[in-house]
Order: C-alpha cells, then sequence, then structure tokens
C-alpha cells in the first residue's frame, strides 16, 4: 500500500429486532475496522431509553464486557470513524445523540456532504448552535427544524436539502431509518438475522463482512436514493429520492475488505482481475512478481497467473504496529517504511522484480519500497499499479490529499518513474478497470482519476 493518505472511509451498522442488538453490532464494527481507526461508538435502545458510547480508538480498546452490558435493547447503531470532515476531537466521534421534541434520536453517517457549509450557516442564522464541526449534525437540525408530526416525514423533508454521498442510519427508541443518497456513492449491505424464536432481525452495514461474522444472510444492497424503515411490523421501503447511480469505483481498487461483497460482486474476484487487465496492457520479462502487502496481494496473483511469471510473497508486512507508533525523526526518515514493511533478500537478489501495488498517491513510500528492494539486490524493479493514474481529489467521503499533493496530476507517467527510482512504471487504463468490473453498464464515479465529478 503506497502511504496514501487516503485514509478509509468511516464505517456503519445498524441492527434492528435482534436481542443484544449492542453486541451484533460490536462484532460488525470490528470486522470494519479497516474503514476508521480514529474513533467508534455505539448508541441502543431498548424502546424507552436511547443509550450512546463512543470514544477515541479501535472497536476492542472502546468496548469490553461491562461497556457493551451497558447498552441494552433490541436495536442498536455504530460507527467508526476517520475524519473527512470535522476535527480529531471527541465532539466529532459518532453516533450522533439529542433530544428533541418528538423524543430521542441518534445518528451515524458514511460519506460527505458536499453543501454542508451553506446549509450550517443558514441554520446559524436561523438560531442553531452547533456542538461538532460533522457535517452530519446538519441532518439533526434539519430534523428538529421540520414541522412534520412524524419522524419518518421529517427525515424525508431532511434528506431533500443535502447533496453529496450520505449512507445515514437513524435510531429512534422504538425505529430504525435508513437512509443512502440517490448515487449511492457509498456501498451499504441489507441483511437478514434468523432469531433463536424465529423471528427475523435485521443488519445493515458498510460491507457484507460484517454479515459473514454475525452469521446474517444478505439479502440486497440499499438502493440509491432508497430509505428503509424498521419497527415491530417489519421493514418498508420508500424511495425518496430519484436513483442516478454512480458508486464509487475505488472501493474495488482499495477501501472495501476482500472478501466483501460490493455492488454485487466479490471485491477479491475484481481485484485480482485488475491484475489480469495490467499484466495483458503491460507485458514485461521478469523473474518474479511480488505485491506490496496487503493492498497489492490480490491484482500481483492475478497479474501472475496471466503472465506465467511466479509469485512471491518478496515483501512481509508487520501487522503489530499500533497506531501510538512513535513517528520517526527526522534523522531516521529512511526507516520509516521498514517499520511496517521488510523484504526477504534472498528471493529479491539479482531477480528482475514486478511490483504491484493498487494506487500511488505521492510517491513518496513507493520511492522508499524500490530503494529497499534495490538495497537487498534486485536487478530490474518494474512498478506496476492496478489502477489509472490518482490525478484529482474525491469529495465524496473520502480524505484524499490536495491536487498539488497527487504526484500524478504535476508529473507525467516518465517523470513519476523516476521519481520513485523504478526501471519502468505503468499503469491500469479506465478502459482495463472498467473490463475488470465486468459490469455492462459501467456507470462508476471515477472523478479520482479523470476528474469529472458528479455533483
Amino acid at each position: 500500500m503506497e502511504n496514501k493518505d487516503w485514509k478509509e472511509e468511516c464505517a456503519v451498522v445498524g441492527v434492528y429486532n435482534v436481542a443484544n442488538a449492542a453486541s451484533m453490532a460490536y462484532y460488525s464494527l470490528f470486522s470494519m475496522q479497516h474503514r476508521g481507526q480514529e474513533a467508534t461508538g455505539i448508541s441502543s435502545s431498548n424502546g424507552e431509553k436511547i443509550v450512546t458510547i463512543k470514544r477515541k480508538g479501535l472497536v476492542t480498546e472502546v468496548f469490553d464486557n461491562e461497556s457493551l452490558s451497558k447498552l441494552k435493547g433490541f436495536s442498536a447503531i455504530g460507527h467508526n470513524r476517520y475524519s473527512t470532515a470535522g476535527e480529531d476531537s471527541m465532539a466529532d466521534a459518532q453516533p450522533i445523540f439529542a433530544r428533541y421534541d418528538l423524543g430521542q434520536v441518534a445518528i451515524v453517517h458514511n460519506g460527505n456532504l458536499t453543501n454542508a457549509k451553506e446549509i450550517k450557516q443558514e441554520l446559524i442564522r436561523d438560531g442553531a448552535i452547533f456542538q461538532s464541526y460533522m457535517d452530519t449534525e446538519n441532518l439533526i437540525h434539519l430534523i428538529a427544524r421540520a414541522k412534520q408530526e412524524n419522524l419518518v416525514d421529517r427525515i424525508k423533508e431532511a434528506i431533500l436539502h443535502l447533496r453529496g454521498a450520505f449512507c445515514f442510519i437513524i435510531l429512534s427508541r422504538k425505529k430504525m431509518f435508513v437512509i443512502r443518497d440517490c448515487n449511492g456513492f457509498r456501498p451499504l449491505s441489507l441483511g437478514e438475522i434468523k432469531n433463536a424464536d424465529g423471528s427475523v432481525g435485521y443488519i445493515v452495514a458498510s460491507e457484507t463482512c460484517a454479515f459473514d461474522l454475525v452469521g446474517a444472510k444478505y439479502l440486497r444492497d440499499v438502493a440509491p436514493g432508497e430509505m428503509l424503515v424498521f419497527s415491530q411490523k417489519g421493514m418498508q421501503s420508500y424511495n425518496i429520492m430519484p436513483p442516478n447511480p454512480y458508486p464509487c469505483v475505488f472501493e474495488y481498487v482499495y477501501f472495501a475488505r476482500p472478501d466483501s461483497h460490493i455492488y454485487g460482486n466479490v471485491v477479491y474476484n475484481i481485484r485480482k482481475a485488475m491484475g489480469e487487465e495490467l499484466a495483458l496492457e503491460n507485458p514485461i520479462e521478469a523473474d518474479l512478481v511480488i505485491p506490496v502487502p496487503d493492498s497489492g496481494v490480490a491484482a500481483a496473483i492475478g497479474y501472475s497467473q496471466k503472465s506465467g511469471i511466479p509469485f512471491e510473497l518478496g515483501i512481509i508486512r508487520n501487522h503489530y504496529i499500533g497506531r501510538t507508533f512513535i513517528e520517526p525523526t527526522q534523522q531516521i526518515r529512511e526507516l520509516k517504511v521498514r517499520l511496517k514493511l521488510n523484504p526477504i533478500k534472498d528471493l529479491i537478489e539479482n531477480k528482475r522484480i514486478i511490483v504491484i501495488d493498487d494506487s500511488i498517491v505521492r510517491g513518496t513510500t513507493s520511492k522508499q519500497i524500490v530503494k529497499i528492494l534495490r538495497d537487498c539486490g534486485a536487478k530490474e524493479i518494474h512498478m506496476k499499479i492496478s489502477s489509472p493514474p490518482t490525478i484529482s481529489p474525491c469529495y465524496y467521503g473520502v480524505d484524499t490529499p490536495d491536487i498539488s499533493e497527487l504526484i500524478s496530476a504535476r508529473m507525467s507517467n516518465k517523470e513519476v518513474c523516476e521519481f520513485i527510482g523504478a526501471d519502468s512504471l505503468s499503469f491500469l487504463s479506465l478502459e482495463g478497470l472498467k473490463r475488470s468490473v465486468g459490469l455492462k453498464d459501467y456507470k462508476f464515479c471515477q472523478a479520482c482519476f479523470d476528474g469529472k465529478y458528479i455533483l
């Protein structure tokens, strides 16, 4: 993984009509820890009140048996956070809880509202007081100020004010509401849970890997523009916005876990197909194909199988470096990449090496990887990237660097190759990415690759 400052997107989960719903939310968040490691939280309802626990840290650091025992109830929502909008503070951790004229409500959100500043300024002019920097808090105020008598209609009205990427899960004392934006930028899936008494419960999560862990059955994706309402009467579906699907293709490239189903496909298969396409588009003679772990593994397998060049795990990743590991000083910055990645010299020495990674953002880590392979005696180093060059930042829920920091936005491929010190550098084409996904109606948001923004 190139040191991307692609911070993983947030993860959301909602569980309804399940005993000890908070425990199921906990395990779901654990399975989606890769989407955010800054803070985590769960709100639960027993039908009378909502209880929320949230703190900075990983899921296993924030919750234990004692804290989960306080989260009683048949419904729960949860969130793993990384910051797309907002500051690094506990006020910006989710779920957001509020009391208003209809009772209590808690909200979790994955995405980024592109008109959040305008809405916030208007609300403040009307007297609203904000407690956080999060764009998510806009929805609380919009719901509270709506004139409708029931929460369903208030949510419908509030949502129509929003633009951008959003997957919202809203918990009231007795119901749960799920909304996905009309473009379906971020993934959101619906699953079913068979309870011991024969009743049916439901789970909604950012990735289906959450379903696998808790034994839920995947039913379908929440449709773009759809709102689901869960109550003791069951599940109801409303189309509250005309759908115009443009899901984020970078979920396939990097964000999602390989074992998840995203937009109807297994992520691992798509990444492997990207490697196969890369081999067809960019053949070269070499002795070994090695991935940058862990993000380049599936594509490297695909490249190896299509090219016939042997696959080896020539770089080993240390998975046990915690979030609080001390940042190296300027004097030992050259060692930074070795904290996580260490090559196997006996495999690499005097070999022509193809190195597969999923993307290059700033190029600094790719440069360090090439250097450590050179230091191990690699004869040739050919860097191949299983996605197109990243030339534009994302505004739909991914915290990408400014365009001035994107190396492919300011350098040609030849210049990037010279910067990282490789013998050659090649990227998968947009057409190759389209073939890898394999969908006839290819209509993804690929603004990071082509600069064409949907909104």
